[in-house]
């Protein structure tokens, strides 16, 4: 344990060279210059560059986070899916107000997005369900996100079970699988500096439109 305490600390962070961040040529709008980016995170071969923390709060204040996968981004704002009777979906209830933190470690590149999260129609949910594999959809139709759960084997046969019924009713929809969109009012971009003199550009909604300001690093 003390060996690998000791890697954990000498562990070396934000190994360059990573390329410059011209921030007086970007968009006017967070959604532009985020695509522009996640399309330079799949020309560099970063691995799953759609997954993103979403972070919550519950009930009583406390925070939680979680790794899912972005489904969509356009002008109106940020996409992921889920079950609103998950955990997440819960809380989201209760406060819709959530982060979202994109991390691309070989570009140095960090997204942090604040906004609130709204339900989409039950047609685009419907539809975002049925574009999930077979077992995904099986894995949400069980209903049992974050449950307890005894034995591994419960899982495998409950899905099995569920995989039988969509082979014979493949339009079958989760009632309370929804898509959810991320209305942003902060987005930061972050570019990583070897030397730490990091790059920070902010965007902020006020009134009717986005104001971009530089921040320390």
């Amino acid at each position: 344990m003390d060996d690998i305490r000791k890697v954990i600390r000498q562990s070396k962070t934000l190994k360059g060279p990573f390329h410059e961040f011209n921030t007086n040529k970007t968009s006017d709008y967070p959604n532009e210059l985020f695509l522009e980016w996640f399309q330079e995170a799949i020309d560099y071969g970063v691995h799953e560059p759609h997954a993103m923390t979403l972070s919550t709060t519950d009930h009583n204040g406390l925070p939680d986070a979680r790794v899912l996968i972005i489904k969509d981004v356009d002008q109106y704002g940020w996409y992921f899916a889920s079950s609103s009777q998950s955990v997440k979906g819960k809380q989201i209830d209760i406060n819709p107000n959530v982060a979202m933190t994109f991390y691309w470690s070989l570009i140095g590149r960090q997204v942090r997005i604040r906004g609130s999260a709204t339900k989409m129609d039950k047609k685009l949910s419907a539809r975002d369900f049925l574009g999930r594999s077979t077992v995904a959809r099986g894995i949400a139709l069980l209903g049992q996100q974050s449950s307890i759960l005894k034995e591994q084997h419960e899982l495998d046969e409950a899905l099995n079970k569920q995989i039988d019924i969509l082979k014979h009713n493949p339009n079958l929809v989760f009632p309370s699988w929804t898509l959810y969109r991320v209305i942003a009012k902060e987005v930061e971009f972050w570019q990583a500096d070897e030397d730490r003199k990091h790059v920070r550009l902010k965007y902020s909604f006020e009134g009717d439109k986005w104001l971009k300001n530089l921040l320390w690093a």
